[in-house]
């Protein structure tokens, strides 16, 4: 696609910062949009609004009257808010809408469960409603759906709205952030989205798609474009092994299949002027960092030793490798000498044996079963190293912002983090962090101690450091990126439309 005209955009999620945050979804949506606004483009955001999202502390207004929403042969009322985000004295805000119904979002978003169907089907299909509506005057080029609680808007597109004059020519997007959550439901479902009459898909890769409804999957068969949040992470989801069962269908749709990676806001979580730190510093005023790591150590009742310090922060599951953490504790404490702040919460069994593990060795290990933001940016800017073993990480953006703040991430090179460190080179001294590859201890320990040999060897640390610092991991790169699946995409749907075909009664 050639035409260069700044593109009207609607990006569609279940979260965004500042409103509402459950994971790191809701931090790509808001640097995404701004980022792709600064680029000149006419973008939008529409989230629910959950119901403790005050209409006065955001500065929320009505957009149009009530309409109405089809919803299981029947009609809910909406209401739209609207507001603006990241506006500053230099730039136009993104404009944000709320879509309001207390019936399905009046629980909050801390109520709504993976299982829940109906308001992640009335919220995408008000949206659709609201941009048929004569008072909005707006409508997108492409409309970017983000995960299973959007997906269904590719499938509403290519058959419900197939002739309306003003949505049929909207091209989608959809972007997978983590592929096992997919959205499973029954057969009833399709009544209350009203597409009972299509059924099933059908894939002969995948048999249960004839016997349930994988919103994910129905989303990834009818956009025009899908995207996930790291280039090794799309070639992951490729395999049996890391498919969650759609590698078949993905497969099939590799030729729409972008892998792009997350950015993080540079502005947000800055080492200069972070107000979360105890002492701020960049790259040329590294020694300054210093007085983050005793501040660490005392936040975490840690000895002020003059050792290697790793810092983690992360949800306490297997999937973020938190068992070979376990597993490898006792070495790292006895052997290197080094110390472990941990940050974070999740399964009890994992909180049981850290606490086990901490009330053992005290002076070298801390837990804190919590997630808190001044203590996640002292891990960042204090820590030495940042450690990240995950079975699973479609992108991470803790190795980034570790890296951002000097501190040498050491990681299992899957998806997102094998797309962004770079294993260190002892010969020619570059690397940006340590890699490993097995999912065992042993390979976790044997990074970690490479870690802490170059560790002492002082200048050659301080290199590394500065090398992970010099990194741009800002939002252009990614947005651009976007735009150029964007254009992929509205091509695709002017002249490959997707075919009703594929489904089972």
């Amino acid at each position: 696609m050639t035409d260069q005209r700044p593109l009207r955009i609607l990006i569609m999620a279940a979260e965004m910062v500042p409103f509402v945050k459950t994971g790191q979804v809701a931090d790509v949506i808001a640097g995404l949009a701004r980022a792709l606004r600064r680029l000149g483009h006419d973008v939008r955001v529409a989230i629910p609004r959950y119901n403790h999202v005050d209409l006065d502390r955001f500065g929320l207004s009505p957009v149009m009257d009530p309409f109405p929403v089809p919803m299981d042969g029947h009609h809910d009322s909406v209401s739209v808010f609207q507001t603006g985000f990241g506006a500053t004295s230099a730039e136009m805000g993104v404009p944000v809408y709320m879509m309001d119904n207390p019936r399905y979002f009046g629980r909050g978003v801390g109520a709504l469960r993976h299982q829940d169907a109906d308001p992640f089907i009335f919220f995408p299909r008000a949206t659709l409603e609201m941009l048929r509506q004569p008072s909005l005057s707006w409508a997108p080029d492409v409309i970017h759906c983000h995960d299973w609680q959007t997906a269904l808007v590719p499938n509403w597109l290519s058959l419900t709205y197939r002739d309306d004059p003003i949505l049929k020519n909207v091209s989608t997007v959809l972007t997978i952030h983590r592929l096992s959550h997919q959205g499973i439901f029954g057969y009833r479902v399709l009544e209350v989205a009203g597409i009972r009459e299509h059924g099933f898909l059908y894939h002969s890769g995948i048999t249960d798609l004839g016997e349930l409804v994988d919103i994910m999957g129905r989303g990834i068969y009818y956009a025009d474009a899908v995207t996930t949040v790291s280039p090794t992470y799309a070639q992951e989801i490729l395999t049996p092994e890391a498919g969650e069962r759609l590698d078949p269908l993905l497969r099939d749709r590799r030729d729409a299949l972008f892998g792009i990676l997350n950015g993080i806001d540079t502005e947000l979580y800055d080492p200069a002027s972070d107000r979360h730190i105890s002492a701020t510093y960049d790259a040329t005023s590294l020694s300054r960092r210093a007085a983050n790591k005793r501040a660490l150590q005392k936040a975490f009742g840690l000895d002020a030793l003059d050792a290697p310090l790793i810092g983690m922060v992360s949800r306490l599951v297997e999937s973020k490798g938190v068992d070979l953490v376990a597993a490898m504790i006792e070495p790292v404490v006895r052997y290197l000498g080094a110390q472990i702040a941990i940050l974070g919460v999740g399964d009890p069994k994992y909180h049981s044996l850290l606490t086990e593990l901490t009330a053992r060795y005290p002076e070298q290990l801390s837990v804190r079963l919590t997630f808190d933001e001044s203590l996640e940016r002292l891990i960042y800017a204090g820590s030495d190293m940042f450690l990240m073993p995950s079975r699973v990480e479609p992108c991470g953006l803790g190795q980034m912002l570790a890296m951002r703040y000097g501190s040498v991430p050491i990681v299992r090179a899957t998806g997102g983090l094998a797309d962004t460190v770079d294993d260190y080179d002892a010969c020619s001294g570059e690397g940006t962090g340590f890699c490993f590859r097995e999912i065992d201890p042993v390979a976790m320990y044997t990074a970690v101690v490479r870690a802490c040999q170059v560790y002492q060897m002082g200048e050659r640390w301080r290199e590394l450091q500065l090398q992970g610092m010099a990194r741009d991991f800002s939002w252009r790169a990614s947005a651009e990126r976007y735009v150029t699946a964007y254009c992929w995409a509205m091509n695709a749907h002017q002249h490959q439309p997707r075919q009703e075909t594929g489904w089972v009664g």
